[in-house]
């Protein structure tokens, strides 16, 4: 490997960091119509009247749109590959609102100005129903959240909108109750994790037009470029052949942008009035009407025997969908799924589960997806456990946790080709100095200083499902285009795919120009999520190169005059083996322009039929203030086993980012709601996430593995980062003062109260 496992920079660096117009907003036109939503005041509420005809007198306005305007077809704006699991409950613009925040108008003027003084001289009379609000109480509630009967659901996952249910099953082996009777020591405990919001730095933002074709056109910040083509034309109800997305570059997604928040609302105006229109969510509105993580409440029974063998876990986990279904059948199960199979002894396992409509905005992807849930209570009670017992929660891990060639049970029935988890673990435990620094050190002023562990699994990609596709063609003078579909939202997928692509062909990275993702002309990707792209387009590209360069020497022998069958590539030229010809690639390059009947390109997808866990070891110190219960976070090391690592710098960087926001999910972040649904946490005032001052010294070393189905031994980065944290703060945490917080974010209120029942 000459550029793969390289740390080369990101191809669109020089760009960003000298400002050039990259980002939705910056190169939207100027003069194109400014959309924006007026929102509901009421988290459950039926629409009487609308009155917009004063709106309408304001100087500039264009349109205001309400559900009288839109098309009575439901969609989900969840985007997943078709058919999509996500239940079919939306309409662009619908008579009942059912989360404050929620739809009421679209408005379009040729200023902001117009559009706000417009957007608050719209009257609304609504008749006010009382709000579902309580996730715990709304499966079989009276109050029904989705009571429509065009509610659709497409995927038998159990839903039942006449339930409140968005999702709902039951998996397992084993007699998971026999089995706990059995053991030595059980620990039964429940844990509640709240929504957290995605944060990244640019809020959602579309543009559309029309072009000279009639073919509605939509630039969009979105992670999913080629799902958006299809939720637009069946929200809009429209053939997909007249709807065209493009994406530019991603100020961050994290999976907020794996739904389609905003992008139907300009297209709207565009199909009705012809015109170019952008909407640019404010921080608020990123914040009151996005898609934040699912909150959770999981209940874990698990038990060992007397020599610390974990033999049966029971995980049950009630999953807060929100107002929309967004995701909720599918974030759910990696709740079970990647925290369960960590453990490779188990005789026994359940894992079920309930996906509810409430009355609160709905919820979404984001980093982890159901993983980061479900980790935190299963690694939490593992550690109460090794409390119970009285041993080091280390050693009862090494005793217990998945190696490489164990079937996985929880996981498919996968088997763990590439597993470093015990690397992992040794490696980890050597940088935190566990031995020294375990239990708890009492620091003699007032404060106590312990470590806490835990251990994850993510996937990569989605098995049987997530496709990817690449088309690399040779240009004059032997330079390559490489076009991708996936959407790099600043991980550096289009960085880590040109260097497979160097590395395949034999030539340097310079030569290899990369191409955004544009439905018309970019080869068919699901889309940056579920951890796929380096594995699913990776491998994609091996497989293109492996094409491609078959047709090179096949060219290259042809304009020599000699049998393909004896011809070599060597990344520069084609040579004769025998004869000592050759051509080089720039010639043959030039020569493909003139006189040719064959286009020397080469394209194909790869789709898998397992989806092999990166999985990591995380190890937090803190320092507790016992007169306060403050909790301050020292010290983080990482240990991450993705595979190969394909660009050192950027997978550092991803674990970097995805600690400092999973560290926010243990100690600071939390979406807060009063009694009436009104959503507290609509600022980064009321919604703190850690600063470079919150998260300690962050440490990452990573424990290769070598993946055989994945490009060049591959595995994924992305979500498994964020997965520890959670566990491990809270770990340490209750080593530190005995308090077990199961409730996220560990704050200071809850330690001090906790320290002086």
């Amino acid at each position: 490997m000459k550029v793969v496992n390289q740390a080369i920079p990101k191809v669109d660096s020089k760009a960003l960091v000298t400002g050039k117009p990259v980002y939705t907003d910056d190169i939207a036109p100027k003069d194109c119509l400014v959309v924006k939503v007026l929102r509901s005041p009421h988290a459950h509420a039926l629409i009487k009247n609308i009155k917009t005809d004063t709106a309408m007198k304001v100087p500039g306005i264009e349109c205001i749109l309400t559900y009288e305007d839109c098309p009575d077809r439901r969609f989900t704006m969840a985007g997943q590959t078709y058919p999509e699991p996500s239940p079919y409950d939306r309409l662009i613009l619908d008579k009942r609102v059912r989360f404050v925040g929620d739809a009421v108008a679209v408005i379009a003027g040729e200023n902001e100005a117009a559009v706000l003084k417009a957007m608050k001289l719209i009257k609304v009379e609504y008749e006010v129903l009382e709000p579902l609000l309580d996730f715990r109480k709304a499966k079989d509630n009276e109050i029904l959240v989705h009571p429509e009967d065009n509610w659709e659901s497409l995927c038998p996952v159990g839903a039942d909108n006449k339930r409140n249910l968005c999702a709902s099953g039951v998996e397992g082996e084993g007699d998971v109750d026999k089995v706990l009777s059995e053991c030595e020591y059980v620990i039964e405990e429940t844990y509640h994790t709240k929504a957290n919001q995605q944060a990244m730095m640019e809020t959602f933002r579309t543009y559309t037009y029309m072009d000279a074709y009639g073919r509605l056109n939509i630039v969009s910040s979105t992670q999913v470029t080629f799902h958006v083509r299809r939720i637009l034309a069946t929200a809009l109800d429209i053939p997909k052949s007249k709807v065209r997305v493009i994406k530019p570059r991603i100020g961050g997604g994290f999976g907020a942008k794996q739904t389609v928040v905003a992008e139907v609302y300009p297209a709207l105006v565009t199909m009705k009035t012809g015109k170019a229109a952008k909407i640019i969510y404010t921080r608020e509105e990123s914040m009151i009407a996005s898609s934040p993580r699912h909150e959770m409440e999981l209940k874990v029974r698990l038990g060992a025997d007397k020599d610390g063998i974990i033999k049966a876990i029971d995980v049950y986990t009630l999953s807060n969908t929100g107002a929309f279904g967004e995701h909720g059948p599918t974030t759910v199960g990696l709740s079970g799924h990647k925290s369960i199979p960590l453990y490779g002894r188990l005789e026994a396992f359940k894992f079920a589960y309930d996906v509810v409509y409430t009355n609160v905005m709905s919820a979404g992807a984001y980093r982890g997806y159901g993983a980061t849930q479900g980790i935190f209570a299963v690694e939490s009670a593992v550690n109460e456990l090794a409390a119970k017992m009285g041993v080091d929660p280390v050693a009862l891990r090494e005793k217990n946790m998945v190696r490489e060639g164990q079937i996985m049970p929880a996981y498919y029935g996968e088997t763990a080709a590439s597993c470093g988890l015990d690397r992992c673990m040794a490696r980890a435990k050597e940088m935190m100095n566990w031995d020294e620094k375990y239990p708890v050190r009492d620091m003699g002023n007032g404060k106590v200083r312990s470590v806490g562990v835990a251990m994850a699994m993510q996937g990569s990609g989605i098995s049987a499902v997530d496709t990817g596709a690449v088309e690399i063609k040779v240009n004059d003078d032997g330079f390559y285009s490489l076009l991708i579909g996936a959407s790099d939202m600043g991980t550096g997928c289009d960085t880590i795919l040109a260097q497979m692509a160097a590395d395949c062909l034999d030539c340097s990275m310079d030569n290899i120009v990369v191409s955004g993702v544009d439905t018309d002309v970019s080869p068919y990707d699901c889309g940056s999520y579920a951890s796929s792209t380096t594995y699913i387009t990776g491998m994609a590209v091996v497989k293109t190169c492996e094409l491609l360069k078959e047709k090179i020497m096949a060219k290259g022998a042809e304009y020599m005059d000699c049998p393909k069958e004896e011809v070599e590539f060597d990344g520069t030229k084609v040579f004769h083996l025998s004869s000592g010809k050759e051509i080089t690639l720039k010639d043959i390059g030039n020569n493909v322009m003139c006189n040719n009947e064959e286009i020397l390109s080469a394209s194909a997808a790869h789709s898998s039929p397992v989806s092999p866990p990166p999985f990591m070891v995380g190890m937090a110190e803190v320092e507790v203030d016992k007169e306060t219960g403050k909790v301050e976070l020292l010290d983080y090391a990482a240990v991450v086993d993705c595979g190969t690592v394909i660009n050192p710098a950027l997978a550092r960087i991803q674990t970097e980012g995805g600690l400092a926001q999973g560290i926010g999910m243990a100690l600071y972040e939390d979406v807060v709601y009063d009694s009436a649904g009104r959503n507290f946490s609509n600022s980064f005032m009321q919604y703190k996430i850690p600063s470079r001052m919150d998260v300690g010294t962050i440490r990452v070393e990573f424990e290769s593995s070598y993946e055989p189905t994945g490009p060049f031994g591959a595995k994924s980065i992305g979500e498994i980062v964020i997965n520890t944290p959670a566990p491990a703060i809270a770990h340490a945490v209750a080593r530190a003062t005995g308090v077990q917080v199961r409730e996220l974010p560990i704050t200071a209120e809850k330690v001090y109260w906790g320290m002086n029942k």
